[in-house]
C-alpha cells in the first residue's frame, strides 16, 4: 500500500524535527570533545568547533595528573557499584511478594509505596534523619534513601505479575520453594527489566550531586560529579595543576582551563557512554514489559 503525499509530507517533518533534536543533543557533546583533544592556542583563539584542531592529550594528561580525578572516579565507581548492587537487591525482594496473590497485606503495603511517589519529607527532615542514623558523610547517606525507587519497584512488580502462573504451578510441582523459583526461575526469565533497572540506578547513583553536597563533608569522599562541577565554576583549575604538578612556566602554554574542563566532562560521561550499548537491547523491551503488562 502506498503511502499519501500527506503521510510522506507527516513522516518527513517528523524526521526532519528528530534530526534537529539529535543533533542539538550530540553537536554540544561533540564540541566538549574537540576541545578537550585540541592544542591551546586553538582553544584561546576560539578556532575549536566540531574537530580537534592541532590533537593533542595534553589536557587530560594534566587532569589525572594534577587534580584529585582519579580519587573521585574510585569513589563514583563504590558509589555506583554498591548502590545499585544493594538497590536491586531490595528492589527484586520488595517487588517479588508485591505480586503475589496470596501475600497478605499488599494493597497496603503498595499504597504506602505509592504515597511517597506523591509526597515526600524534605531535605533537612531527611538530613536530620541521616543525622541521627550517624550516617552523615558516609556513602550510606546516599545508599539508604535510594534502596527501594518506587518507580523502578512498578516496573518490576508489573513484570513479574505479567508472568505466566502456569510456569509457577509447573515450578512448584517440581518442589520449589519460595527461593529457588525466584532464583531459577522468575530471575532468569527477568532479565530484560532487570538490565534495564539496573541501568536506571546506575546512572542515578553516577550523577549523584546534590546529595553528595549535602551529606558528604570530606572533599575526599567526593565523587567524580561534584569535582567536575567544582572544575567547570573554579577559575582556579590551571593554577590548582600547576601548584600539583609544579609545571615549568614555559609547558603551563600548553594546557588551558578550558581544555582541563572538557577532559574533565568527558572523564565523567565516558563510563556510562561505554556501557549504555551493552544494556541499550534490553532497554526499550525492559522498559516496555514492565509498564503493560498485567
Amino acid at each position: 500500500m502506498k503511502s499519501t503525499l500527506g503521510e510522506k509530507l507527516f513522516y518527513g517533518i517528523n524526521y526532519f524535527v528528530l534530526l534537529l533534536l539529535g543533533l542539538s543533543c550530540l553537536l554540544p557533546l561533540v564540541h566538549i570533545l574537540a576541545l578537550s583533544m585540541s592544542d591551546a592556542h586553538a582553544i584561546m583563539s576560539g578556532n575549536v568547533s566540531l574537530r580537534p584542531i592541532g590533537f593533542t592529550m595534553e589536557s587530560f594528561q594534566s587532569l589525572f595528573q594534577g587534580t584529585r580525578i582519579l580519587d573521585s572516579l574510585k569513589n563514583s565507581i563504590i558509589i555506583t557499584v554498591v548502590g545499585t548492587t544493594l538497590a536491586m537487591i531490595v528492589t527484586i525482594l520488595t517487588a517479588y511478594p508485591l505480586a503475589r496473590k496470596y501475600f497478605i497485606g499488599r494493597r497496603f503495603f503498595m499504597l504506602a509505596f505509592l504515597f511517597t511517589m506523591m509526597f515526600g519529607g524534605g531535605t533537612i527532615p531527611n538530613y536530620l534523619i541521616m543525622k541521627s542514623l550517624g550516617i552523615i558523610n558516609t556513602y550510606w547517606a546516599l545508599w539508604l534513601p535510594a534502596l527501594v525507587n518506587t518507580y523502578n519497584l512498578l516496573i518490576l512488580r508489573t513484570f513479574f505479575v505479567g508472568m505466566p502462573e502456569e510456569i509457577e504451578d509447573a515450578a512448584r510441582i517440581d518442589g520449589c520453594g519460595e527461593w529457588r523459583l525466584l532464583g531459577s526461575i522468575i530471575l532468569p526469565l527477568s532479565l530484560p527489566v532487570l538490565a534495564t533497572l539496573t541501568l536506571f540506578n546506575a546512572v542515578g547513583f553516577w550523577n549523584s550531586f546534590l546529595a553528595v553536597l549535602i551529606y558528604i563533608n570530606d572533599t575526599h569522599l567526593y565523587n567524580l560529579t561534584v569535582l567536575v562541577q567544582n572544575m567547570i565554576q573554579s577559575q582556579s583549575v590551571l593554577q590548582e595543576v600547576v601548584a600539583s604538578q609544579m609545571i615549568q612556566a614555559d609547558d603551563t602554554a600548553q594546557i588551558t582551563p578550558e581544555g582541563i574542563k572538557a577532559a574533565g566532562i568527558i572523564t565523567l560521561m565516558a563510563p556510562m557512554v561505554i556501557v549504555y550499548p551493552f544494556v541499550q537491547k534490553y532497554f526499550v523491551k525492559g522498559a516496555l514489559l514492565g509498564s503493560v503488562k498485567g
